[in-house]
């Protein structure tokens, strides 16, 4: 089956409020309560893969005043989420929801367990109330339910549950296409971009902005943004494109990471992976002066697109921060494009930004990843101009390729086989820093 840039889009790019890891457990949370008509739920007990863990752990909820916890995301689902807004469950959580879910996450109401062999992304939480019980699996994204059921009998035609001949497998296939693409297919894609998809893009542009402002304004989490816009204004850094692009992308993790109650507009499945594929480009257009609009939108959806490719090779979630390296290529495809750069420059740019990022790991969502957004952000603008002026990293330096597509696959195989020793690592130091008390 053949696909398009509107399909890459409605499947790959969506809004996502707060880190989608604690969203996809309080979906299962919602939906499971959902089920039970409004008993009070006595136990929830939440089973979820190695890399939802790591990556909900330490992360800010949003609605939770700054908490974080895979219990409390759970809890916040069952007592104040809305399953059919997906992965913006939490904007209906209010404060008599939060204190609920507070007094029965300390009364030990939750139990999380790791599965530590299961492949793929994969949630599943079973609510207990009224002498009953409820449970929602997700598999492979982060809204996916895979089956609902009460008392042990599958609720198969539920209006939450994905049907297997529609979006579930369709993503599956989805990626198998972008799989045979190649570098030029997907910059021939940007011509069938029509009115409603740039104004989809623009909405994009529009979530991820305003979360930029909050933490440009706030300086919340870490106060990444924050503290780089103040070095700026104390003359200790210069203001440029690549400046401004990491100011710009770290500001809107700081205020993400900690809780914000605004959605980002996420790329490949991830809120984060959305503020890297879009904002570093719209900082960067303040410094040029594009022919319009439609330029910019374009260089976003061709950001979009390589982000899209470049995780279909190396799964949605891993021990690669994909925030560098996936949604990091993007930005530096749109970055590159916007600059009037043709398919070579966009190819040489790609595979300096892999050359640079590849090293980065994923340890979780967490204030922190603000930092690695700010990398990113920064070495995009740079891999962009470097390739512009004819800096190339060579097909024979470590896992670039002789083309940006045989660098993506490299990436991937690094991703996909080379990191699950490291994956299993990490998630054991964070597993053994729950019991330090320091």
């Amino acid at each position: 089956m053949d696909y398009g840039v509107k399909d890459v889009l409605r499947m790959e790019v969506a809004p996502a409020l707060g880190c989608t890891e604690p969203s996809a457990i309080a979906l299962a949370g919602a939906a499971a309560a959902a089920l039970l008509g409004g008993a009070a739920p006595g136990a929830v007990e939440v089973w979820v893969d190695p890399n939802v863990y790591k990556n909900g752990l330490a992360v800010s909820i949003p609605g939770a005043r700054g908490a974080s916890g895979l219990d409390l995301a759970a809890a916040l689902g069952v007592f104040g989420g809305d399953p059919t807004r997906r992965l913006e469950v939490l904007e209906t959580v209010d404060d008599d929801a939060l204190a609920a879910s507070r007094r029965f996450v300390r009364d030990n109401g939750v139990r999380v367990h790791v599965e530590r062999e299961h492949p793929g992304l994969y949630v599943r939480v079973r609510v207990a109330g009224g002498g009953r019980s409820a449970e929602c699996t997700i598999e492979g994204v982060h809204d996916r339910i895979t089956r609902l059921a009460v008392d042990g009998q599958a609720q198969p035609d539920h209006p939450l549950v994905h049907r297997a001949d529609g979006e579930a497998s369709g993503l599956e296939e989805l990626e198998a296409w972008l799989r045979t693409l190649g570098l030029q297919d997907l910059l021939d894609l940007l011509d069938d971009l029509d009115d409603e998809d740039l104004a989809f893009i623009e909405q994009g542009v529009a979530y991820n902005l305003r979360l930029a402002e909050y933490g440009r304004k706030h300086g919340p989490g870490l106060g990444i943004g924050l503290g780089l816009d103040r070095l700026v204004r104390e003359r200790l850094l210069r203001q440029d494109m690549v400046l401004e692009a990491k100011v710009l992308t770290s500001c809107a993790a700081d205020a993400r990471m900690s809780g914000v109650n605004l959605p980002a507009m996420s790329s490949g499945g991830s809120g984060n992976h959305g503020l890297t594929a879009v904002l570093p480009i719209w900082a960067v257009r303040e410094f040029v002066t594009p022919r319009g609009d439609t330029e910019v939108l374009e260089a976003i959806a061709l950001s979009h697109l390589v982000t899209a490719y470049v995780k279909a090779h190396t799964g949605r979630l891993s021990a690669v921060c994909g925030c560098s390296v996936a949604a990091g290529a993007g930005a530096t495809a749109g970055v590159t494009y916007l600059l009037g750069g043709n398919h070579h420059h966009i190819a040489g740019a790609i595979k300096n930004l892999v050359s640079d990022l590849a090293g980065v790991i994923c340890d979780g969502a967490k204030s922190g990843c603000a930092l690695k957004l700010a990398t990113a952000a920064g070495t995009a603008v740079q891999a962009a101009l470097f390739s512009l002026h004819g800096v190339n990293v060579q097909a024979t330096d470590g896992i670039v390729g002789v083309s940006p597509e045989q660098t993506m696959q490299n990436l991937g195989t690094l991703s996909c086989v080379g990191m699950i020793e490291t994956d299993r690592t990490i998630l054991q130091i964070m597993l053994e820093k729950q019991f330090d008390p320091e």
